[in-house]
């Protein structure tokens, strides 16, 4: 069955603070570079509840005004197991939110759609989710399990085949021997069917996590822990998408303003600057405080000129140090 004769939705998450100005950012280069895309685009919105201190909805009417005028449908989630304590659980409970049986594919906000996405080869039932990623989790301590003993004890814990998620090309011991993910992108053909197998495991590697785990942390990390398992289960993995179209020439998942003017090419600072620049989108984007300096005050220039004919770090982390030392860093 081709793309084009099966629509899919997109989710992201909305909420109060900076994620509702990259979702209205989200939205307008969804119009701007996918014109072809005929499927719902949710901006899922938690609500007020006993996990969280405040009201996480998005506060600001200019916003929900702007979604709206890009055809971005709201929609209300309970957080019944995160919350405030562990955010990025949004993305495991929204799923619950969104119509069964309908192809999905969620991204952070934090991405910038920069061409046609009905393109992108998706096989929704293989579901599959970003490689790129660094060897975050596990952190491998001396005399603690290995990365083998480490994923083996979760692929066991959950009946999965350990051995088929292994990926030849790395050696053992390595991060990317193992199923690893980013979960800044990841798609499935049944949201209610992801989403339940999602939390599940999330739910059971947080509350009874397997002995081998005694010394990892998993905060912030726990999404990612448990998203390879639930990819794997559903019979996707690293392959299920071919290279180049998701955080490459579709996507962007550019984090934040700093490190998208610092590192991302050319191409990803036009389309930016070009959806950014109508009225109707740079009067709300302006009121968050590191769009406003970035885009439309020129600081964004700055950091680009600052690396401009320098290789970047290899490490993430470096790149934000250097970024905090010459005083560009916001978030």
């Amino acid at each position: 069955m081709t793309q084009q004769a099966r629509p899919f939705n997109i989710v992201i998450v909305g909420q109060s603070g900076r994620l509702q100005y990259e979702a209205v950012l989200f939205a307008a280069s969804l119009r701007a570079r996918s014109p072809g895309f005929a499927g719902r685009l949710f901006v899922a919105e938690p609500q007020p509840g006993a996990l969280w201190p405040g009201d996480p909805r998005l506060t600001n009417p200019q916003v929900r005004e702007a979604l709206h005028a890009l055809g971005a449908e709201i929609l209300p989630f309970e957080s019944r197991h995160f919350g405030a304590d562990y955010p990025y659980g949004n993305k495991i409970e929204c799923l619950a939110a969104l119509p069964a049986g309908e192809p999905f594919v969620f991204f952070d906000s934090d991405t910038l759609v920069l061409d046609e996405l009905t393109e992108v080869p998706f096989d929704f039932a293989r579901p599959s989710a970003s490689l790129r990623c660094e060897g975050t989790w596990p952190q491998i301590e001396l005399y603690g399990p290995g990365y083998t003993e480490t994923w083996r004890s979760l692929y066991d814990k959950f009946g999965l085949d350990f051995e088929s998620s292994l990926d030849p090309a790395w050696p053992e011991e390595f991060w990317r021997h193992y199923l690893y993910f980013n979960a800044g992108f990841f798609y499935h053909e049944d949201p209610q069917a992801f989403g339940q197998r999602f939390l599940d495991y999330a739910l059971a590697i947080r509350d009874d996590a397997p002995e081998a785990l005694v010394c990892q942390s998993l905060d912030p990390w726990l999404d990612q822990v448990a998203l390879p398992l639930v990819i794997h289960s559903f019979g996707g993995g690293r392959d299920a998408l071919p290279e180049g179209w998701l955080d490459g020439k579709t996507t962007c998942h550019y984090r934040l303003f700093p490190l998208l003017y610092a590192r991302e090419d050319d191409r990803v600072v036009e389309v930016l600057e070009a959806v950014a620049a109508p009225n109707k989108i740079k009067k709300v984007l302006k009121q968050y405080e590191p769009m406003k300096r970035m885009i439309y005050q020129g600081r964004g220039a700055k950091v680009r000129a600052l690396f401009e004919g320098q290789p970047l770090p290899r490490k993430e982390q470096a790149l934000r140090n250097r970024l905090k030392r010459e005083g560009f860093w916001m978030r």
